[in-house]
């Protein structure tokens, strides 16, 4: 694995951990199971692939920015909104998940196409 990757994965890591940590430091009342159906939610965004790789990397991308999930969560704080803030790192900590597992920002040349590398069984042609 080059450097930048391992570097970007262990990053993610972080993320994700951090994610989780304000997450239960935050009380946003969502019960345990809500919650995880809320960690998985960013990954609807692969719908956007059934109108094409480009909008599919671009609605992929838009919702697993880290700059998403932060959003949310500073929004959730500066309006004393809990469960926004909840949210927010809900959503960070799955971007983080993502990139530690090898999930990339999406490419227009298709799913597989990762900043991270290719992702996915490589076929010898």
């Amino acid at each position: 694995m080059q450097d930048t990757v391992l570097w970007q994965r262990l990053e993610g890591a972080a993320v994700f951990a951090a994610g989780i940590c304000l997450y239960l430091l935050n009380d946003g009342g969502i019960a345990w199971w809500l919650a995880i159906l809320v960690f998985f939610a960013p990954d609807l965004s692969f719908a956007g692939y059934l109108l094409g790789p480009k909008v599919g990397a671009f609605v992929y991308n838009l919702v697993h920015v880290y700059a998403f999930g932060m959003m949310l969560l500073v929004t959730g704080a500066a309006l004393s909104l809990p469960i926004l803030g909840a949210l927010g790192a809900l959503w960070l900590a799955h971007s983080g998940f993502d990139r530690m597992v090898g999930y990339g920002l999406k490419s227009t040349a298709g799913f597989q196409f990762t900043h991270l590398g290719r992702i996915g069984k490589q076929r010898d042609d």
